[in-house]
């Protein structure tokens, strides 16, 4: 089956809507989401209305938790604060129960595991090697897709010969192929809130036949999001990081 592998679409509408339009070409089957659907953007009921609907499976992420009060966001900074109270109190009593319910990952579709942070942690980021070898440590699948950092990216565990050795891909190809005896983490990247320096709406399509990974980026309109997060009297910042892609 070819996946749609969406994460991090914090509450942004045009750019999850550039991103279903783009990935149309694509031919895909079920869609799968790996958290922080809401948190940062001005679209919070649009975005989790829209994924309720749509998306076959969703993991929980901890914007989702701490938007819905499921549990307290004293840990974010200043901007994510605001934008995690400004969310609760804009969010409908059913879009917040749905957040709620949403189950933790590791959430396991046909051979794959879908996570937020990481396999032994939803809230723990991978950024670097020794993040992503703690994580393959407790990988239960060959493959994992993660999200949280907005970073779309790859890291591989390579045999070796005290076992596997772990390596991040810098230039990660547009399609990526699953070699049967190494092991991976795969990040399809932010649609909402890219952090990679590349403000473009990010996603991947899996196709779990074939076991062929395509990260695809698509531009969308990001001054209509801006506009939005101003008139919403949300954090400056919040609108001008979308533009820069950090």
């Amino acid at each position: 089956m070819r996946f749609l592998i969406l994460s991090d679409l914090h509450a942004n509408w045009e750019a999850l809507v550039a991103v279903l339009g783009d990935a149309k070409r694509h031919d895909y089957q079920a869609i799968l989401c790996l958290g922080d659907v809401v948190g940062y953007g001005p679209s919070p009921n649009e975005v989790t209305t829209w994924v309720r609907t749509h998306a076959d499976v969703v993991v929980r992420g901890n914007h989702d938790k701490a938007c819905c009060g499921l549990t307290s966001c004293e840990t974010f900074g200043t901007a994510a604060q605001y934008s995690s109270y400004w969310t609760l109190g804009a969010l409908t009593d059913e879009n917040k129960e749905w957040l709620r319910n949403l189950p933790r990952g590791p959430v396991q579709v046909e051979n794959l595991d879908l996570v937020h942070g990481a396999p032994d942690d939803e809230d723990r980021y991978m950024f670097h090697e020794h993040e992503a070898a703690t994580g393959m440590h407790h990988a239960r699948e060959q493959v994992t897709f993660f999200g949280h950092t907005h970073v779309q990216g790859c890291f591989v565990a390579e045999p070796c010969r005290r076992g596997f050795d772990i390596r991040r891909l810098d230039a990660l190809p547009v399609t990526l192929a699953v070699n049967w005896n190494r092991r991976y983490l795969l990040n399809p990247g932010a649609v909402g809130q890219p952090r990679d320096g590349d403000p473009r709406a990010a996603y991947c399509i899996f196709d779990s036949s074939s076991y062929v990974a395509e990260f695809h980026r698509v531009e969308y309109d990001i001054r209509t999001v801006q506009d939005k997060i101003l008139a919403a009297e949300l954090p400056k910042e919040l609108a001008f990081r979308l533009a820069s892609g950090e």
